[in-house]
């Protein structure tokens, strides 16, 4: 099954937002798993894929930035 979540033209602000507010979902749900962790290999894989979202959103806010004009934007979930 797949679920479009976005799909369509944006401003390049729009489109930062956007994606900014997606990944902190994802930031969230791995501090959420964090506060509930038991053990230490679990909190370190989380806490390096948080990193990795946050330089992510760093590159991609600055390419967008750069760019100036707006774009398309594509995601959807393949739930198999």
């Amino acid at each position: 099954m797949k679920i479009q979540l976005i799909e369509g033209h944006f401003s390049a602000k729009d489109a930062i937002e956007l994606i900014a507010q997606m990944i902190h979902v994802k930031i969230k749900f791995h501090e959420n798993k964090i506060d509930n962790a038991n053990n230490e290999e679990d909190v370190k894989m989380r806490e390096k894929k948080i990193h990795q979202l946050q330089k992510n959103l760093f590159e991609v806010r600055k390419m967008i930035e750069t760019k100036g004009e707006g774009l398309n934007l594509s995601a959807e979930l393949l739930v198999e």
